[in-house]
C-alpha cells in the first residue's frame, strides 16, 4: 500500500527523462510518417511525377522540381529528426511540407493538424536529452564570445 501517493506523482511529474522520452517518441512517430512517404516516392518515380502533375499540383513550381524537393525533404529531414540533430530546423521543414499538403493538396485533413501540433512541439522544445543536439551542446561546450 502506498502511504504517500503524491511522492510517486512528484517523482513521475518532475522527471526530466519523461519529457525526453516523450520528445523521442514524437520524433520517431513523425519521422516514420514522412520517411515512408519518401520511400514510396522513390519506389516508382514515374508514378511520383504523374501524381505531382495530375493530383498534387503545387503552385509556383514545376511538377518535377516539386517532386524532387518533396522527396529529398521527406527522406533527409526525418533522418535528422531520428538522430535529434538540428531538430527545430527539421521540424520547421516538415511543418512547411505539411502546410503545403494541407493548403494545396488535401485540405481539411484532421491528421495534418496533429502532425502540425507535434512538429510545433519539436520546433519549440527541440529534440530533448535523447538527441544529438543536446549531447553536442553539452559535451562540446560551445562558447559565444562577444
Amino acid at each position: 500500500m502506498i502511504r504517500h501517493p503524491f511522492i510517486l506523482w512528484n517523482f513521475i511529474g518532475s522527471a526530466v527523462w519523461l519529457q525526453a522520452a516523450a520528445l523521442l517518441a514524437i520524433r520517431i512517430w513523425i519521422a516514420e510518417i514522412f520517411f515512408m512517404s519518401g520511400l514510396t516516392k522513390i519506389k516508382s518515380w514515374t508514378t511520383t511525377i504523374a501524381l505531382f502533375e495530375d493530383e498534387y499540383k503545387v503552385p509556383l513550381l514545376s511538377s518535377e522540381v516539386a517532386a524532387y524537393m518533396a522527396t529529398f525533404a521527406e527522406l533527409a529531414l526525418p533522418l535528422l529528426l531520428i538522430l535529434g540533430l538540428m531538430t527545430p530546423f527539421s521540424a520547421l521543414g516538415l511543418i512547411g511540407i505539411t502546410l503545403v499538403i494541407e493548403i494545396f493538396v488535401y485540405p481539411d485533413t484532421t491528421e495534418h493538424h496533429y502532425w502540425l501540433l507535434l512538429l510545433g512541439i519539436l520546433l519549440t522544445h527541440g529534440g530533448g536529452k535523447f538527441g544529438l543536439d543536446y549531447w553536442l551542446l553539452k559535451n562540446l561546450k560551445f562558447k559565444i564570445q562577444y
